[in-house]
């Protein structure tokens, strides 16, 4: 037996999970079509996975829209040796069963049969007692499927999933497909997304789901890429980060902005307290408890300058961590602004740019660029628009340099977006909220030479070194008060009569950041630290459309 070392299993086409060895499928043969108003370019297809190696059994088939590249996957497993060479498992079980067995049979949980779409029937596997099934059966024949087709796995070595992504809702028969995902994501959750989907005639939206995602149970994460590997994927996909040609506050290093006059200030105390190069005097963990924060220089020269940034100096702060169990990584690169812009209100055709309102000292943006272990390739991209963010597949980037992804950072707010343009933060059907406006310009970051890797805590205490400020869990900026009415009043004035809301309940279109905020904290106070990445509920401020989901009307 020989211990496994870090990134031994990285992008070598298996993952071990405990009792499992798994296989990332990613060859489909289509079972079933159904289309939209019979155009080809849109609908739902539903596929069985192929070239299934020997010894390796299906969990679930998969779907997908017709809109959109067929690139998708589905895990396929086979119960691991007790000792595989060249691999360490820690995790051994005291069950007397297997770790898959055949379903006992299958349930119908709906057919179509129509001169348009054909017929598609789709079967739920009905699991021996203390196992759990993975995915469903599409078969184009009424016949149920042999029990040989799929494999059910024993019920400890399985985590909870949860719908994510509405694919199909059918128009005429109460039929849905969702994606599914793990209910529980982030570094230290164990869930792994077997790829598969769930379809059902009822609301799920409260249920648990019928199958479940796999869990990865062997705690040495040995497809997780070690330090080196991290820098080449890094070299291979840093992204290219595009500031506005208008903004005026661009981002800076952190020492460059402690060197510069950042002051930290402590509650009961008048003066602020110079911050040392490195952040060494900066009070060290514990919470936010408003007991300290940072402000800008006193001087208002030293502090006009500190509010512009140093592009120069600038460096992209990477987080790595363990995603879906350790079959993806995540690079979390983080970017820190001294000053964040005034906002822009758009108002129907009309803009106006505030003085104030949205302003706030230290603003710390991330995107995220999530790695598939099994091959080593960038699966997708998550951009952390203002109040939320979405996840983009690699097909849907805009790149550069070949294989380097671009990411455009908002004027003033510093959210980054996959594409160019303006995004409304508010309600797009009314016309009302903040701009986000992007666009490609001459200041720009190359996240592939200009890093800093500030943590990834997988690979063992003393790999990698934590600067000292971010293990400050205060505020990077005071607490800000808005005078939104006023300058809201302006805009109102402006407005025809017959347009005009309440005061109240123009307040409601905007985001409650508008109207004040605590100071920004660092890196480490964020939800995503150690969680999954935020997903925006809607998209410019409307219902989420980000998976276009196919409305079929079946007959």
């Amino acid at each position: 037996m020989v211990i496994c070392v870090k990134g031994q299993g990285f992008a070598t086409g298996k993952i071990n999970l405990g009792e499992l060895e798994v296989v990332q499928i990613t060859e489909f043969e289509c079972v079933w079509t159904c289309n939209l108003l019979r155009s080809k370019s849109k609908g739902i297809s539903f596929y069985k996975p192929v070239g299934i190696p020997d010894g390796y059994f299906c969990l679930g088939h998969y779907c997908q829209s017709n809109e959109q590249p067929l690139r998708g996957y589905v895990l396929v497993a086979c119960e691991k040796e007790s000792f595989t060479a060249g691999v360490y498992c820690d995790y051994y079980s005291d069950s007397d069963f297997p770790a898959l067995r055949k379903p006992v049979n299958y349930s119908l949980i709906w057919s179509s049969d129509s001169a348009n779409n054909g017929c598609g029937f789709f079967w739920l596997p009905n699991p021996p007692l203390g196992y759990k099934a993975m995915g469903i059966l599409v078969t184009d024949t009424s016949e149920e499927p042999s029990v040989d087709e799929i494999r059910c796995v024993r019920e400890d070595l399985t985590e909870t999933c949860e719908i994510s992504d509405t694919i199909l809702s059918s128009g005429s028969k109460p039929f849905q497909v969702w994606n599914t995902r793990p209910c529980k994501r982030g570094m230290c959750c164990k869930g792994v997304s077997v790829g598969t989907f769930f379809c059902s005639t009822y609301s799920v939206d409260e249920e648990e789901l019928e199958i479940a995602c796999l869990k990865n149970l062997d705690s040495t994460l040995h497809a997780m890429p070690n330090l080196d590997q991290i820098h080449a994927l890094i070299k291979h996909y840093g992204p290219t980060v595009f500031f506005h040609p208008d903004e005026e506050y661009m981002p800076s290093s952190v020492p460059w902005f402690f060197k510069n006059g950042a002051l930290l200030y402590e509650e009961g105390k008048g003066k602020g307290e110079p911050i040392d190069f490195c952040g060494s005097n900066l009070p060290s963990g514990g919470e936010n408890d408003g007991a300290y924060w940072m402000d800008l220089p006193v001087d208002d020269d030293a502090r006009n300058n500190v509010k512009k940034g140093n592009l120069e100096s600038a460096e992209l702060y990477v987080h790595v961590k363990q995603a879906l169990g350790g079959t993806f990584t995540d690079i979390a690169m983080w970017i820190f602004c001294p000053f964040n812009g005034p906002v822009n209100i758009k108002v129907g055709l009309m803009n106006f740019q505030m003085n104030k309102l949205g302003q706030h000292v230290g603003d710390w943006e991330h995107f995220t660029l999530r790695i598939n272990n099994f091959t080593g390739e960038l699966w997708q991209a998550y951009f952390s628009e203002h109040s939320g963010g979405e996840w983009i597949d690699a097909f849907d980037l805009e790149f550069i340099q070949g294989n380097k992804p671009i990411v455009y950072s908002s004027k003033h707010g510093h959210a980054s977006f996959a594409h160019p343009g303006t995004y409304l933060q508010g309600s797009t059907k009314l016309g009302i909220g903040i701009t986000n406006d992007v666009a490609q310009s001459e200041y720009s970051i190359d996240s592939s030479t200009r890093y800093q890797i500030i943590a990834a805590e997988y690979l063992g205490h003393g790999v990698v070194t934590e600067p000292c400020w971010l293990q400050y869990m205060r505020e990077w900026g005071p607490t800000v008060v808005y005078d939104s009415r006023s300058e809201l009043d302006k805009i109102i004035s402006l407005l025809p009569f017959f347009v005009r809301f309440s005061i109240e309940n123009i307040f409601d279109l905007f985001p409650t950041e508008l109207y004040g905020e605590e100071g920004p904290t660092g890196p480490k106070e964020k939800d995503n630290w150690l969680g999954d990445e935020s997903v925006t509920v809607g998209i410019n401020g409307d219902p989420d459309h980000s998976s276009t989901a196919a409305v079929i009307l079946l007959a």
